[in-house]
């Protein structure tokens, strides 16, 4: 059940080396209530898309159907660079958070040995798999964390262990909703660091729902504006540029402003971090 919170299997459609995930006339209805509609996306390996817009506009839906967990319309297609569809692919998913008894002695290995195997967690010898949750944490830089609490764990070192976790195995598509949502800016900031670094040394394709305008100006390919559909997609600059985006948040960002801003805070931080 755990394995099936944090990795799903695609549809039989897919492509030889997963190079990009076609989404496809999306849509959810709840009854009368359209949540979205005509939704068409576009994202490649190696890119990190950020999905931005209001309360309510349908992001955390549109995750969830990409996984499977609602019913929907239109296609889901994962294409190789010449469009041809093939091979089973997996997603990697990361809530917002996790929903635990933080009084329980139930540790970090413990979590992903619940994962990793079909059987009750003391019949399995945590000495067996280890060695491969530790090269999981320390992908993440979270290889201390593997026999603490779950309840001890701060807000962004849970969201780095529920990474780590919807790592193994690797996936091919990657979805975060709103994972650093409540984490301090050093974490933040460690935690782009993280998908900095996944992007280039796993050429996952990335797919992230976060209201930080300042951390999507800095770090994301591409973004998209929800508002039960696609209102905007582009750069960064050309969707923060776009009249579609005052009329959502009532403001037009300045791109370069947010970065220098965030930019600024990282560097503050790092610099309290040495001291």
């Amino acid at each position: 059940m755990l394995r099936h919170i944090f990795h799903h299997k695609g549809p039989a459609e897919g492509c030889a080396h997963f190079c990009c995930t076609k989404v496809e006339d999306f849509g959810v209805s709840f009854g009368t209530f359209e949540v979205f509609s005509h939704v068409h996306l576009h994202f490649h390996c190696g890119e990190l898309t950020a999905i931005i817009g209001p309360n309510g506009a349908g992001k955390s839906t549109l995750l969830r159907a990409i996984l499977g967990e609602v019913s929907h319309t239109g296609s889901l297609r994962f294409v190789d660079a010449d469009d041809r569809r093939t091979g089973h692919p997996v997603i990697g998913y990361v809530p917002q958070y996790l929903r635990l008894d933080l009084s329980a002695p139930t540790t970090v290995i413990d979590l992903f040995m619940a994962c990793l195997t079909a059987r009750p967690v003391w019949l399995f010898p945590a000495r067996r798999c280890r060695a491969r949750v530790l090269a999981g944490l320390e992908r993440v830089h979270a290889a201390h964390l593997i026999d603490r609490r779950l309840g001890a764990l701060s807000g962004g070192e849970l969201q780095r262990v529920l990474l780590a976790l919807a790592l193994d195995p690797m996936p091919n598509l990657l979805l975060l909703d709103e994972p650093v949502s409540g984490v301090d800016q050093s974490g933040l900031a460690l935690f782009y660091e993280i998908l900095a670094e996944l992007r280039v040394q796993e050429d996952l394709a990335i797919l992230l729902i976060s209201h930080d305008l300042g951390m999507v100006a800095r770090h994301a390919d591409k973004v998209v504006l929800m508002d039960h559909g696609i209102a905007a997609a582009g750069t960064p600059m050309e969707v923060f540029s776009d009249p579609q985006m005052e009329r959502v948040f009532g403001i037009l960002p300045d791109v370069r402003q947010l970065r220098r801003r965030t930019e600024e805070t990282d560097e503050g931080e790092a610099a309290r971090s040495w001291n």
